[in-house]
C-alpha cells in the first residue's frame, strides 16, 4: 500500500515500547508511539506507520543506525529519543554526544519533515537514577537550543509532573507503564496538534507500605531489576541485541483497527 503520509519513530527502549507489554505485538511491546500511529491512521488511512527504534541502543547507535533508515522511508513526521543510555554510563561527554545529535536533527529536519525531540526525564524520585539527574538537565538544554535552531517540536518530558507517580511506571521503575506510554501518546498529538480519542489513564491505587515492606519491595527491586542490568553492561551486552526494528516499513498495523 503506498502512504502519502508516513510517520517514522526513532530511538531506544522508551519508543520502541518497553514497559507497555503486548505478547501479540513485534518485540512483545506496543508503547505510546503505536498509540500516536494509531490515532493518525484512524483519522487519515493515508498514514503509515514505522517503528525503528530497539531497546538499549545509544545515541550514536540511533544515528548510525536509524537516521539513514528513516530517511529512506521519506517521512512525513518523525519522532526522535535517544542518549537516556548514555547519560546512564559511568563516564560520558554530554557536549560531544549532542553535537552529534545536533547534526542528526539537522538532516532530519532538512528533509521537510515535522520533527518531535523529548527532553529527559526528571529523575530526582529516583534513589539510583536520581544521581544522574544534573548530566540530564544539561541533556535537556541542548535539546531545547538544537530544537530553536532546526525548527523542531518538543515533548517536555522534565516538565511533566504526573510521571512523579509511580503508577505511571513500569514494575523495573526504568520504563513507563502501559498508563505511561498512553498518557506520553496524548502529549505528543498535542505537540503536533493532532486530535485523538485517547483518555487519561486512571491510575489503580497502591496499597501504603510500611518502612520494612518498602525496603523488602526495593530489595526485590534490585535483585529482579537493577542486578541484570548493571549485569549487562558489564558484559557489554544489550537488552536488544537480538531484537529488528518492530516496523521496519510503512504500514497498517492489526491493531489500527481493532480498537486496542
Amino acid at each position: 500500500m503506498e502512504f502519502t503520509q508516513r510517520y517514522v519513530a526513532l530511538g531506544d527502549s522508551f519508543t520502541e515500547g518497553v514497559g507497555d507489554w503486548d505478547p501479540g505485538s513485534p518485540n512483545g511491546v506496543r508503547g505510546w508511539a503505536d498509540r500516536v500511529a494509531q490515532q493518525l491512521i484512524l483519522a487519515d488511512p493515508a498514514w503509515g506507520y514505522a517503528n525503528l527504534a530497539i531497546r538499549g541502543k545509544k545515541l550514536q547507535q540511533v544515528l548510525d543506525e536509524q537516521i539513514d533508515a528513516a530517511l529512506d522511508l521519506e517521512p512525513t513526521l518523525v519522532t526522535l529519543y535517544a542518549g537516556g543510555n548514555d547519560i546512564l554510563r559511568p563516564r560520558v561527554s554530554i557536549d560531544s554526544l549532542m553535537a552529534a545529535y545536533d547534526d542528526g536533527v539537522a538532516r532530519l529536519t532538512t528533509s521537510g519533515a515535522v520533527v518531535v525531540l523529548f527532553t529527559g526525564f526528571d529523575s530526582s524520585g529516583s534513589a539510583v537514577f536520581g544521581k544522574t539527574r544534573g548530566r540530564t538537565a544539561v541533556y535537556n538544554e541542548f535539546v531545547r537550543e538544537i530544537a530553536d535552531d532546526h525548527g523542531a517540536e518538543i515533548v517536555d518530558y522534565w516538565r511533566m509532573r504526573e510521571f512523579q507517580d509511580w503508577g505511571y511506571w513500569d514494575t523495573d521503575r526504568m520504563h513507563m507503564s502501559s498508563a505511561g506510554h498512553t498518557l506520553m501518546a496524548m502529549r505528543v498529538l498535542e505537540a503536533i496538534k493532532a486530535s485523538h480519542s485517547l483518555d487519561t489513564p486512571e491510575l489503580e491505587a497502591r496499597p501504603a507500605l510500611t518502612r520494612a515492606g518498602q525496603l523488602r519491595a526495593d530489595a526485590q527491586w534490585a535483585r529482579d531489576h537493577v542486578s541484570p542490568w548493571v549485569g549487562r553492561r558489564l558484559r557489554g551486552i544489550s537488552s536488544g541485541d537480538t531484537l529488528r526494528a518492530r516496523y521496519p516499513s510503512p504500514v497498517h498495523p492489526d491493531w489500527v483497527r481493532a480498537g486496542v
